[in-house]
């Protein structure tokens, strides 16, 4: 099991103090279970019932079906991107808003690394190639962020390639919603146990253990990398017209809810159910960067 994943253990320094993490012992140290839901500063003390999770879900995916007829009789194209941390829930929040839409109009897309040909293109033509076309919804499981995250922490651009990227990005987002795409624009946010938490539940899991990569383990200890990165991120590229939405997401069943209700009181399609929907908890989602603060 996981004979892909790099076995070690890891120095992590936390709040002043210094800790190992093994991601590989099957049993999970006593300080990130009990700290994990509350890292970060979680607001809340327990994880939403898992009953009123589906219920409430079931709701709003019938809101996105009547989201996706109007999209076809309008011809009106959606972009959904979801960015945060390894481990912070992207892919179980697009698999949960896109798992009863039609999946040839409701696309995700995960892209890989980039080919030889690719890398030689503008840093966006291979994001910019998967748009949505009339009466699509795109949602993407990372995107052209990466060059604002990932690889200036992880030595895969250079330093020139990312403040270009900072400055372009505007751009390239005002063009989209000028065009008339609703863009919406996602990050995860979450504590460090919790995502140390995240990282050993699926390590543990033969049914998950493919999601950890030798990458999130080297990443392991450029936490504060990453913080840095993600601030500057948010600080650079929210816009009037282009917001980030900010969710925490130590309990991916609020995140998830909160996340499909702000997509559908944002958009005005037909025979739309407000008390389906129902309100936004403010105490997870937010809008723009000082959500974090």
């Amino acid at each position: 099991m996981g004979e892909d994943v790099e076995s070690r253990a890891v120095e992590l320094h936390i709040d002043g103090k210094t800790r190992m993490f093994d991601v590989d012992n099957p049993v999970l140290p006593d300080w990130v279970d009990d700290q994990a839901l509350a890292s970060g500063g979680y607001p809340y003390k327990k994880k939403l019932k898992e009953e009123e999770y589906l219920e409430e879900l079931e709701k709003l995916q019938i809101e996105l079906i009547k989201v996706q007829f109007w999209l076809q009789a309008t011809g009106k194209r959606v972009i959904a991107l979801f960015e945060g941390r390894d481990a912070a829930g992207k892919g179980g929040s697009i698999a949960a808003t896109s798992a009863h839409m039609n999946p040839r109009l409701a696309r995700a897309v995960a892209l890989t690394k980039p080919t030889d040909r690719e890398a030689g293109q503008w840093y966006f033509q291979r994001y910019v190639a998967q748009f949505p076309t009339a009466g699509e919804f795109v949602l993407f499981d990372r995107s052209w962020y990466n060059r604002a995250g990932v690889e200036p922490v992880m030595g895969f651009c250079t330093p020139e390639q990312y403040e270009q990227f900072l400055k372009q990005t505007p751009h390239l987002e005002k063009l989209i919603v000028q065009d008339g795409i609703f863009f919406f624009k996602f990050y995860l946010d979450i504590g460090r146990e919790m995502q140390l938490k995240r990282f050993h539940d699926r390590r543990h899991d033969p049914r998950a253990v493919w999601k950890l990569s030798s990458m999130d383990i080297a990443a392991l200890s450029k936490w504060k990398d990453y913080s840095e990165k993600r601030d500057r991120m948010l600080k650079e590229t929210h816009t009037d017209y282009a917001p980030w939405t900010v969710l925490h997401a130590n309990d991916k069943r609020r995140a998830r809810l909160n996340l499909i209700r702000h997509i559908l009181l944002t958009l005005d399609y037909d025979r739309k159910d407000q008390k389906a929907i129902g309100e936004i908890d403010d105490k997870i989602l937010g809008r723009g960067p000082h959500v974090l603060k």
